[in-house]
């Protein structure tokens, strides 16, 4: 005949809660990795967009600094009256 042990319930008890919170730790586990992977690719497209606008502000403000030698170069001197 089979006995159980009067603390066998508290042991099932035991093993559920610790299934649960290995379940729930792996599911966490989990979003963080897919939170991971979706923050870094929003970053690289951040990054991408402010070093194309950076880009393009220095270009503009390079043409702009041309575009005043170039004036600057081609004025004529003021002959005094």
């Amino acid at each position: 005949m089979l006995l159980l042990s009067p603390f066998s319930p508290f042991t099932v008890a035991k093993i559920a809660g610790l299934q649960a919170t290995v379940l729930l730790l792996i599911t966490l586990l989990i979003k963080a990795q897919v939170q991971i992977k979706a923050a870094s690719a929003l970053g690289l497209f951040l990054l991408a967009l402010q070093t194309l606008v950076f880009l393009a502000v220095s270009g503009a403000l390079g043409l702009a600094a041309l575009g005043g030698v170039a004036c600057a170069t081609n004025r004529r001197p003021v002959q005094a009256a």
